[in-house]
């Protein structure tokens, strides 16, 4: 699913924080007070990392 500014908005906050994934590892995560961060997962000799 690629994501874009109207979907972003359109996003509400639930009680626990939740994932939207975009691709390749980019995806958004929405806190339950409204908050939205970036994250990008990536791995580096089999070890899985964020960043953010």
């Amino acid at each position: 699913m690629s994501l874009n500014d109207s979907k972003i908005r359109n996003l509400k906050p639930s009680a626990k924080p939740f994932k939207v994934s975009d691709s390749h590892g980019l995806y958004l995560l929405v806190n339950p007070g409204g908050s939205r961060l970036w994250y990008l997962k990536y791995r580096i000799n089999r070890k899985e990392s964020r960043l953010g």
